[in-house]
Order: structure tokens, then sequence, then C-alpha cells
């Protein structure tokens, strides 16, 4: 077919898709209805009928707009024309829908207008409106597309109207989902109990001693929340990275055969929930942890809470993100090139003296950035302080008790969310800075022969009698936290049961067939569901911003960068109360559905699928799509015949990578599940509250040999796949 034609017909069809969606679906969205159930009163309902009626039956006029947008991009797409008039008919048409119906959907609300000032200027409306559904979606959806088109067929983007639409539609995205709940939320900072805007309430939330509080330095009381969590972070990062050193040097420079246990330690926070090591670290230190209890039957020292607060804390962020910062310098010490090594021995210099003049300031970005992940990772971690915390109070924990504690206060987790936000922006930023222009690359085009230096004897000395310790207590922590799951009462009766596991997991015959009877079923059903749905939109949404980033030039590429990586930046916490503020109230309402959780998933580890697709595309040449096109095959095409082959196994890791970090995670969501909607990890958190650590750690058992299975798998299958030519036949044909 023509491209021209091909492209005709392909803006034909979204014009089509979008008056369909004006036409025939429900406009709004109906949290209690499914769309099935909705479709017979798309004629009728006030809430269930699609734009078109709502328009014309009931009074909500403002919806005309986005008709009128899709009939003027109907008439650029059907009456020939050139193609810069056609741009400029599609970019009329795809901006008074776009504008007209974003405009009115956040300034008129459920009850009229959602400004005093609007309803003082053209008066009162006879209707509200709700949060837009299915209908509202597919329409705007389509008017995006084509404003990329118009944009597209005026010169931009060198003509092509796939990545135009792209390009577009990935930013629309990024600004729903991402920019526009984290700004929400840290405008509510400025916001009164009335809605009024004031730099005071900022100051009367934040400037406080419970934040900003240094009473502890003179002994008199606690330090605030702010210097509680970066005090927290600046220990956790610096351990990890000491701790992650050693290790990597050992395994890769130690002459020993630790690079299988040490993969499977690497994986091990990834596959557990985050707070399996502190419900570990509890049946050992904890008032009825076995240590305690040795110290009370050796010296008669009664059990005490010692062990909660800021070194518990520490101590499990320790085993949570050492792994990280291992995989992080294993990869650095890989590519240190040993020839240098080898030159600095030939100019007669001992192995000590080249450790510590060559190799290591050769390792200073892989420090640099195992010590700021680090950093980040200690001050978005949640599951850790909430429950090994006690009296030491740190942002994360803070901004969940602002929302879920008895004095309901909005602002001022708004208000804490912004103090963490800035934190985490500041050492994200230092983060890019230290790192610019390093390279972490451990393959290269010219060949090295040289064989990588033994560590010296005194620093091999220091990983083993550090590093191997550690090793030992990681398997030890590991091990009580499975163990937790089988015994009757820690602390007091170690009988070997199996009611844990009956409890959560428990299957009946009933007169109608199996039933699920375990009380946590339902979570890990909800929990399976949502993640499977969430990964492959993550996956497929992250590896086209990485496509985008890596072949296309368009003005604005920065921008369009830092907000996919935003929310790596963003700590969890701060990214649930965002869409707690952000999607309670129309145009977009979703609070206490399934989709808002399934779109946290998505765009929490968003960084994911830019991360793999990124890596993967640096090894793909350019010259493979050039080939492509110059054989007059599209853009899409090219991508879905040659690109998306060749980026197999980065799909496979995204997709595996997207569904564990949603099964595990808890902080992101931890304010957006509901009764109906509830997950495996709020679950865990719950019965530790209640302090039946049995189930918890049955069930975090049950997670652990789940999501170890299905890496496992994974892992198999893209181990298999291999790029290179097929081995010849024996006969040599």
């Amino acid at each position: 077919m023509n491209p021209a034609l091909r492209l005709q017909r392909a803006l034909q069809v979204w014009v089509a898709l979008g008056v369909f969606g004006f036409l025939l679906l429900p406009w709004y969205f109906l949290q209690q209805t499914s769309l099935l159930e909705a479709m017979p009163g798309i004629w009728q309902g006030a809430e269930t009928a699609s734009a078109l009626i709502q328009a014309l039956q009931h009074g909500r006029s403002w919806l005309w707009s986005g008709l009128a947008g899709l009939l003027v991009c109907g008439a650029a797409v059907w009456v020939p024309c050139s193609a810069r008039q056609q741009g400029r008919a599609l970019l009329l048409g795809s901006l008074l829908g776009l504008l007209g119906l974003l405009i009115s959907g956040f300034a008129i609300g459920a009850t009229g207008w959602a400004v005093e000032s609007l309803n003082t200027l053209w008066g009162a409306l006879p209707n509200g409106q709700y949060g837009m559904g299915w209908g509202a979606a597919l329409v705007l959806l389509s008017l995006v597309v084509l404003l990329g088109a118009a944009l597209a067929r005026l010169g931009g983007f060198r003509g092509d109207v796939f990545v135009a639409a792209a390009v577009v539609s990935c930013s629309a995205l990024l600004a729903l989902f991402v920019v526009y709940p984290v700004m929400r939320s840290l405008v509510a900072a400025w916001v009164d109990d009335a809605g009024m805007y004031a730099w005071p309430h900022l100051l009367q939330r934040v400037a406080t001693e419970r934040v900003w509080g240094l009473a502890c330095l003179s002994g008199q009381s606690r330090c605030g929340v702010a210097w509680n969590t970066l005090w927290l972070a600046l220990i956790t990062a610096f351990g990890t990275t000491v701790m992650g050193t050693l290790l990597a040097l050992w395994a890769e420079r130690g002459g020993t055969r630790l690079h299988k246990p040490l993969n499977v330690l690497a994986m091990l926070p990834i596959i557990t929930p985050p707070f399996v090591v502190g419900l570990g670290l509890i049946l050992l230190f904890g008032r009825a942890g076995l240590f305690n209890q040795a110290l009370e039957w050796a010296f008669g020292i009664e059990p005490g809470r010692w062990f909660y607060g800021v070194f518990g804390i520490w101590l499990a962020q320790m085993f949570a993100f050492t792994p990280i910062a291992f995989m992080i310098m294993r990869g650095v010490v890989q590519g240190v090139s040993p020839s240098l090594e080898e030159a600095a021995q030939t100019l007669r210099a001992s192995r000590m003296q080249t450790f510590w003049t060559v190799t290591l300031p050769l390792l200073k970005p892989g420090l640099a950035n195992a010590f700021l992940v680090g950093f980040i990772e200690s001050m978005a971690d949640f599951g850790n302080p909430i429950i090994l915390g006690g009296q030491y109070a740190v942002l994360s924990t803070e901004i969940f008790f602002a929302i879920v504690g008895a004095a309901l206060d909005p602002g001022m987790a708004a208000a804490l969310a912004l103090v963490l936000t800035g934190f985490a922006l500041a050492i994200f930023f230092v983060q890019r800075r230290v790192l610019a222009g390093s390279s972490f690359t451990t393959v290269s085009g010219k060949g090295d022969a040289g064989v990588a230096m033994a560590l010296p004897q005194g620093v091999l000395r220091v990983c083993r009698s550090i590093a191997g310790p550690w090793l030992v207590f990681t398997v030890v922590v590991y091990l009580f936290a499975f163990a937790g799951g089988f015994v009757q009462t820690w602390g007091r009766d170690f009988t070997f049961t199996l009611v844990h596991f009956k409890t959560a997991f428990d299957v009946q015959a009933g007169e109608f067939g199996w039933v699920f009877a375990g009380t946590a079923w339902k979570s890990l059903f909800t929990t399976l569901t949502l993640s499977a749905m969430a990964a492959p939109i993550c996956t497929g949404v992250g590896l086209l911003i990485a496509w985008l980033l890596a072949r296309a030039e368009f003005q604005g590429k920065a921008v369009f960068e830092f907000s996919a990586l935003l929310t790596f930046a963003i700590p969890g916490t701060v990214l649930g109360v965002s869409y707690i503020l952000a999607f309670n109230v129309p145009p977009v309402e979703l609070t206490g559905t399934g989709l808002v959780i399934v779109l946290c998933f998505v765009f929490r580890n968003l960084p994911v699928g830019v991360r793999a697709g990124t890596a993967a595309f640096k090894q793909l040449d350019r010259s493979l799509d050039e080939a492509s096109q110059m054989l007059r095959a599209s853009t899409l095409t090219t991508l879905r015949k040659v690109v998306l082959p060749l980026l197999k196994p980065a799909v496979v890791a995204a997709l595996v990578y997207s569904f564990v970090r949603s099964m595990t995670t808890v902080s992101a969501v931890i304010f957006l599940v509901t009764a109906q909607y509830e997950l495996a990890t709020t679950y865990i958190i719950g019965r530790v509250g209640n302090g039946d650590y049995g189930v918890a750690l049955a069930y975090c058992t049950v997670l652990m040999v789940l999501m170890s299975t299905i890496t496992w798998g994974i892992q198999k299958l893209v181990g298999e796949r291999q790029l290179g030519r097929r081995p010849s036949s024996p006969s040599g044909t």
C-alpha cells in the first residue's frame, strides 16, 4: 500500500475511534459498575450516558467541544488537501477538543464550578460532572494522537507521524500520571483547611520542632524527623557502599567461587517483600528473640526493646540495600582494565601500591553511584521504619501517620512530602552531576589480554573478615525469617506447625467444590492480577520511551527524559500521597479502584523499562533501522519487525522485574488499598501490627518461593537466547 494512503487510513481510524468513544461509550467513570454493565445505559442514565446524551439531555454542553474537535480533524483526513493544510486543520481540531475538554474537566467538579471565582463570574451550573471514564479516555487519546500527527505534518519530528504521535502520547501520560500528581501534592502543602493558599501555611507545618528540632544534640529530647531521615540515609549509604565494595572485590578478585552464592544474595531484595529482613531481625533481637532470651538465661537480663530504633532500621536497611551496592560495584570492578594494573606493576609497584593508586581510583564513579543510590533507597524506605522504628520517626512514616492517623491532616502530609521530595531530588541531581560522563562499559571493541590482578593479602583479609561474617549473618537472618512461619509461637513455643500456613492459605472441600478458605487468598489473587496487568503496560511504555530517547531527536528531549525517570527520585510514600490528592476528585477520579493501583505500579516502575530499553538499544546499531527504512518500511513496521525481535531479552527482563516489584511494593500503594483491593504487602503489615508474626512470615515464605520460581524460570528463558550465526552442519553445506 502507498505510504501516504496508509497514513491517511490510520488517521481516519483514529478519528473514527474518537467519534465512537463520544457516541457509544459511557463518558464518566463508574467505580461500582463495569463497562459491560454500563453499556445498556449509554442512551439514558445521567451517570452511564455517552457524551452525546450528556450534552443533549443532561445540560453538560461543554462536552460539545470534544465532538467539534473530532469533526474538524475528520474533515482534515477525509477531504483531499496538502500536507501543510492537513496539518493546520488537525492542529486546530485537536487543540479545540483537548483544551475544551481539559479546561472544563478541571474547572467543573461534582457539584459545579471547582473555583468559587468562576461561580461568581458565570453563575451556578445546573449540573456538575464526575471523573472522566472510558469514553473520555478514548476521545482524549484520539485527540492526542491527532495532535502528534498535526505536528509531524507541519514539519516537526522530521515529518515522522509515528514518532510525533508517540512523543506526544508518552508526554501526555507522564504529565498526567507523574508530573501532575507530584505537583498537586506539593502545592497542597500551601493549602489550609478552608482551601486557601498562603506561604504561612507551609511554614506552620514544616518549620516546627517536630521536623527540624536539634534537641538531641543537648541530650534533652529527640531530633526532628528531617534530621533523623538524613542521618539514617547517610549511615546506610556509607555502610552499604563499603560492604558492597568488599563483597565485589572478594567475588571478582579474591580467587574464590562466590559468583553463584552472591548472585543469589543480589536477587534476594528483589524477590522478597521489603520488610522480610526486619521480621527476621525481630525474631533474633526482639523482646521474644533468641538473643534477648539467651541474655536472660545466661545473665538474668530482662528482655527489652533496645533493638527498636535507629540501630534496628539501619541494620535492616543494610541487609536490604547492600546487594544493590554489590551489583553496582561488581560491574565496575569487572570493568577495571588489567593492562593498567600490569603497567603499574611493570614499574615495580607492589600489589598494595597498585591497588591504592590504580584500582581504587578507577572505582570512584561506582562508589559515588552506590553511595547515592543507597542514600535515596534509605530515604524512600517505608517497610523497615514502620516495623522497627519504635520511637525513631522518619519522614516516610510521618507522612503515613498524617494520612491514616487519628489527626487526619493531608496538608501536613503534603508538606512533609515536599521536604522528602526536596531531599531526594537534591541527591538525584548530585548523582547525575557526579556521574556525568562516567562510563561503566565492561566490553569494548579493543582486546585486553591482561589478567586481572589478585587482591593484596591485606585487602583480602579485610574482605574475608568483614564480608564473610556478613554473608553468614545474612543467611541466618533469612533462615530465621523462613523458619518463623513454621513454629507455634516464637520465643515461647517452638513446636513445628503448619497452622500459620493453614490460616493464610487453607483450601477446603465444600458442597459446591473446593473453597479458598484462607484469609490471605484474596490479597494474593488481587496482587497477582493487578501486577500481571501492570507489568506489560509498564514494559511497553518504558521500552517505547527508551526507543524515543535513543533514536529520535526532538525539542524538549531533556525534560522528557527527566519526567520519565522522575519516579526513581520520588519516594514511594510521596507518590502514594500524590495519587490520593490528585485522583480523589474530577476530572480523574480513581481513588478506591484497582485501576489507580495498576497505574501506580506502572509509573512507579517505569524507570525499570526505560533503563532496560536504553541498555539494549546501546547494543543495536542504527544501521539496522536505516536499512529497514531504506526498503520503504514505515517507522512502526521497523520497530515491530526489526527492533522488537532483537529486544526480546530486554522485554522479558523488564516484564519480570516490573511484575516482581509490583508484587512486593508497599510504600507507594499503602494509601491506595481498600478492603476490596487489599494487597499482599499490606496484608502482611496488618498482621505484624496485630503481633501475628507467624502468619506474616508464612505469607512472606510463600511470596519468596513464588517470586523465586518466576525469576528462575525467566532467567532460564533469557539465558537460552543468543545472538549469533548458526553452527555449520557436519556436511559443511
